[in-house]
């Protein structure tokens, strides 16, 4: 395992114990360590949006869509960002794209 796994498996360890913020910095350096980490993304998203930091969980969330953009619990997480910011008309394009996914279709080509 590498720094990173170590960091998101320590971090993990703090959401399964209700420390939100712990797990929130530990899942920031793991981002910064490799910006293109989609669990890493994908997990500050949601702990953001448990703590109520919106904006921010949906740019974390909108990090994971655009590194994994066939991803369903990306685009899924997003949805909820955007439902708890009140932005329904992203929420719903989002969810649209869970829902295209979630039958077994793509929302970008594989390159």
């Amino acid at each position: 395992m590498g720094e990173i796994d170590d960091l998101l498996d320590e971090a993990s360890g703090h959401v399964a114990l209700g420390e939100l913020e712990e797990a929130i910095l530990l899942y920031r350096k793991a981002t910064a360590l490799d910006p293109s980490h989609f669990d890493a993304w994908h997990s500050l998203g949601m702990a953001l949006l448990k703590t109520g930091a919106t904006q921010e969980a949906i740019g974390a969330s909108l990090m994971a869509t655009t590194i994994r953009p066939n991803d369903l619990l990306a685009w899924t997480a997003l949805s909820q960002a955007y439902v708890k910011a009140g932005k329904i008309a992203e929420a719903e394009d989002a969810k649209g794209k869970a829902r295209i996914l979630s039958l077994g279709g793509k929302v970008a080509r594989d390159i």
